[in-house]
């Protein structure tokens, strides 16, 4: 465990940067500036009677993965709490209209640092851990574990540039995973990732991002989107990093003589960077409008960039062609993104090469004809023209993948099976599970 005291040290060490750091956080919109207490493990909310189970993703996706996870171990435990922790701004935006009233609450996860740590599991006391994928705080887990908390990796990944830089640390990672009683990975690959660097007995039941609820969409809104776009082709870029908007306008661009009207709907993965895409788009002699903006979809729009969070939802539902991007870039650079969502509400597929970070799902998709895998930016022009030239094979290819995601979503029964251990224990009762 030398690592680890080290760490901790370091940690204790660079406490007083802390504030520093958070403070250029709220200044970028990263951190909300009247909640930087919970940062430091402080909350004015009380822990309340009965079993808490603690649940901590790390983000908006990872979060709509365990809302299905949390509505089922609420039905079996009458009497239990759920607190949901995140790190995004963006994440408790989602959650505070997500989470059901009364008996679940959303906090921000507190700092790496051993006093909020300490602070933090002091205040909430947690029956239960449930962490999901790859949210690996060594001061958080450690101490968790050494309190005696019982503690389930769900949805277990691990990028392959991640575990060669944990072998390097080889002792602390194993460390690390040995907290966990129970490791669900979202794949084969990845249980075998787990487990070579030391998560006892990992194995995969599939990715629970195949049971996220269906992202929400206002009927009004899309009623009048629809209305403007009318019968133009349209398709849409999902969660595009930097260097791939510049191949979404290519395809755009070569694609406009087969379809003059073309609509590309191009929403980037971090908004942040909108002014800089908008104004690129722009010298290149794209006309294009911006969500942010709320105007109208005119017939002279060619490139609509959503720039605001939470509404992918609504353009899935305008869009028959999805790419799901981060996957178009050299491999290992993103590793893609999940493309179950765009699939759930019927969308044709497309994604690039590079898909590790969501593989078993991208390949699920692809047997069932839900999905084309693209060689590479090149192919993005010719298999998108095919099927806005051919809705019907769109419409197909859409239904493939609805009904391939629906097929997923039974991930849920088998998480839930898995966990059964350690919650029938909260379910009988223990000493001491009454709060304070």
């Amino acid at each position: 465990m030398i690592a680890a005291t080290a760490y901790r040290l370091a940690t204790r060490v660079l406490g007083p940067v802390a504030p520093l750091i958070l403070a250029r956080r709220v200044a970028g919109g990263k951190e909300d500036a009247a909640r930087l207490g919970e940062r430091w493990g402080r909350t004015d909310q009380a822990r309340g009677a009965g079993p808490l189970i603690w649940l901590h993703a790390a983000s908006v996706g990872e979060s709509l993965s365990l809302l299905p996870v949390m509505e089922r171990l609420l039905a079996r435990l009458d009497r239990a709490q759920v607190l949901v922790t995140t790190g995004t701004v963006t994440s408790a935006h989602l959650l505070a209209r997500r989470l059901p009233s009364g008996r679940a609450r959303h906090q921000f996860l507190p700092l790496d640092h051993p006093a909020a740590v300490a602070r933090f599991l002091d205040h909430w006391r947690p029956d239960l851990a449930l962490w999901v994928e790859s949210e690996f705080w060594p001061n958080l887990l450690l101490e968790t574990h050494r309190r005696g908390i019982p503690m389930a990796l769900l949805n277990g990944r691990l990028s392959a540039r991640s575990a060669r830089g944990w072998q390097r640390a080889p002792g602390l990672i194993r460390a690390l995973l040995g907290c966990f009683d129970l490791v669900l990975a979202q794949d084969e690959a990845q249980a075998g990732r787990l487990a070579r660097l030391g998560a006892a007995a990992a194995e995969s039941v599939g990715d629970l991002k195949a049971a996220s609820a269906v992202p929400e969409a206002p009927a009004a809104e899309l009623a009048q989107l629809k209305a403007q776009i009318g019968r133009r082709p349209v398709w849409l870029a999902a969660s595009t990093h930097e260097g791939e908007e510049t191949l979404v306008a290519a395809a755009h661009r070569a694609l406009r003589p087969q379809f003059p009207q073309l609509l590309t709907l191009l929403a980037p993965r971090h908004p942040a960077r909108a002014d800089r895409i908008a104004a690129a788009l722009a010298e290149a002699g794209f006309a294009v409008t911006r969500r942010s903006a709320a105007p109208a979809l005119a017939e002279s729009v060619e490139i609509h960039l959503v720039d605001t969070m939470g509404e992918l939802g609504l353009f899935y539902r305008l869009a028959p062609v999805v790419l799901v991007a981060g996957s178009l870039l050299a491999p290992g650079t993103t590793g893609g993104h999940n493309p179950l969502e765009a699939a759930q509400l019927g969308c044709a597929v497309l994604f690039g090469p590079d898909t590790q970070n969501c593989q078993a799902s991208a390949e699920a998709l692809e047997r069932a004809g839900g999905a084309i895998r693209l060689a590479g930016a090149e192919a993005l022009a010719p298999v998108l023209g095919h099927l806005l030239a051919h809705p019907e094979l769109a419409a197909a290819q859409g239904k493939a993948a609805a009904d391939s995601a629906a097929a997923a979503r039974a991930v849920v029964d088998r998480v839930i099976e898995r966990l059964e251990p350690l919650v029938a224990p909260l379910a009988r009762g223990r000493p001491g599970d009454a709060g304070a």
